[in-house]
Parts: structure tokens; C-alpha cells; sequence
């Protein structure tokens, strides 16, 4: 576990770090091809974090200077509870990073600022393939076995 390890909600100038991070992130998935985001997505993404009106928020965690992990999150109404549910939208550690705890407390971290604003839950999901961070996950959460589907337009 990383006892260094200072988790916080970005500041204005933390761009240029967050912003490898999060392209690395979506570089993973796909998201869009061969190429980043354009970034006009990504620094809307970035002004969303640091607007208190949007149910968009997010954690970095830092050690030092250096920015190793990102966890960005959504507070969204749900037609089974209440309370909004906690969705965690994104997750990602940098490679040298990875097996060190950073992407626990990351997680940790969000379900405590779900229960914090009342929320029951905190869901996620990953690709099926995915079996390093499923191997976490697994220890963390329980599996719904639900899949994801989705139309583009």
C-alpha cells in the first residue's frame, strides 16, 4: 500500500498532469480509434471536475509530483432508490503503479464519498477481458453478471 499516497479532488492546474493519464485511459479502451479524444471533449470532461453544479467529479492520487492514478465518478438519479446512485466512471493507474494499492484506495475512496452524499451503492464496469483489474474488482465488489450493451449515434 502506497502510505504516501495523497488522494484529492483536482485543482485548475492540474491539467497537464491528469491530461496523460486520461488519454492513456481511453487509448485502453478504444474509445475512439486509433487517436485521443479531440480535445475539446477532454477540457470539457477537465471543466466539469472543477464545477460544483455538475454531478461529475473526480480523484487523483498523487505521490509527491507525481500523478499515478485517476478516478472520475457521476452522481445520477435511479429509478430503484432515492438516493442518486454513485456511478464510477473512470479508472486508471499508470503501469508502474499498478499491483501497489493505488487503484483500491482510489476505489475506497469513492464509496466513501458516495456514502457520504447518501448514495446505497457505488457501481462500475469493465470489459470482460479485462482480468487485471477484474482480479481487484472481484476482491472489492460483487460481480452482478449483468453486460454492458450500447448504441452509438
Amino acid at each position: 500500500m502506497e502510505t504516501d499516497l495523497i488522494l484529492r479532488p483536482p485543482g485548475a492546474d492540474d491539467f497537464d498532469a491528469w491530461l496523460p493519464l486520461w488519454d492513456a485511459y481511453n487509448a485502453f479502451y478504444g474509445r475512439h480509434g486509433d487517436s485521443a479524444l479531440p480535445p475539446a471533449i477532454s477540457r470539457l470532461t477537465w471543466q466539469r471536475f472543477l464545477d460544483p453544479a455538475e454531478p461529475v467529479h473526480a480523484l487523483l492520487a498523487w505521490q509527491g509530483t507525481q500523478l499515478l492514478g485517476l478516478a472520475h465518478y457521476v452522481f445520477h438519479r435511479n429509478t430503484l432508490m432515492p438516493h442518486h446512485a454513485c456511478y464510477l466512471q473512470d479508472l486508471f493507474t499508470v503501469p508502474e503503479a499498478r499491483g501497489r494499492g493505488v487503484a483500491r484506495r482510489l476505489i475506497a475512496a469513492v464509496a466513501g464519498e458516495a456514502r457520504a452524499a447518501g448514495s446505497p451503492s457505488l457501481y462500475w464496469h469493465t470489459r470482460h477481458d479485462n482480468s487485471t483489474a477484474r482480479q481487484l474488482y472481484d476482491r472489492v465488489a460483487r460481480d452482478t453478471g449483468f453486460v454492458v450493451y450500447r448504441q452509438t449515434f
